[in-house]
């Protein structure tokens, strides 16, 4: 059996059922895991007994799912913790945090700078108390540089851009760099 991982923003479980199930049949959104499904067809079964041990057997096998990872399942601030984290990385289309809807896209990160240094021609490269790394890709004199502790507010810009503020200084461009 091909393991595979699906991210699930789900909370409650059974509160949300009917969305997710629902969301589902939208071509932008996951699909819904078949172990999943599974215990949502429980519902369907109008014998009280028959729903209830049906219930027991699919929570059953997702709780093994999701022990043996072949399932994750995750709250909506931890899919939006997730999506912080890779503020700026340039990654494949994939819908593994939730379809990518604009309002859970993440618009702007406030930081503060862990370590920074110039390189090259006097441009500036900062690590992020994450560990996300920037470098400046223009030629903005930055008057104060940053340094540890500098609190840096990375936004996008127009065309894939992102402009980067230390300090609350005139914004520079920066490319996330690791």
């Amino acid at each position: 059996m091909k393991r595979v991982t699906v991210l699930l923003a789900i909370v409650p479980a059974l509160a949300v059922a009917p969305a997710v199930a629902a969301r589902g049949t939208d071509a932008s959104r996951l699909e819904t895991p078949r172990v999943f499904q599974d215990l949502l067809d429980c519902r369907q079964l109008t014998d009280p007994a028959q729903r209830l041990a049906c219930y027991d057997q699919k929570v059953t096998t997702l709780e093994q799912a999701q022990q043996s990872h072949d399932i994750v399942v995750a709250d909506k601030a931890e899919v939006h913790e997730a999506r912080k984290g890779l503020f700026g990385l340039s990654l494949p289309s994939i819908k593994l945090f939730g379809g990518g809807s604009d309002e859970d896209e993440i618009k702007q990160i406030d930081a503060v700078a862990k370590s920074a240094r110039q390189v090259g021609y006097g441009a500036w490269q900062f690590t992020l108390e994450d560990g996300a790394t920037w470098q400046q890709i223009d030629t903005q004199t930055v008057v104060f540089g940053p340094r540890p502790g500098s609190r840096i507010r990375i936004r996008r810009g127009a065309l894939g851009s992102f402009i980067a503020n230390i300090d609350g200084q005139p914004g520079i461009k920066v490319r996330r760099v690791q």
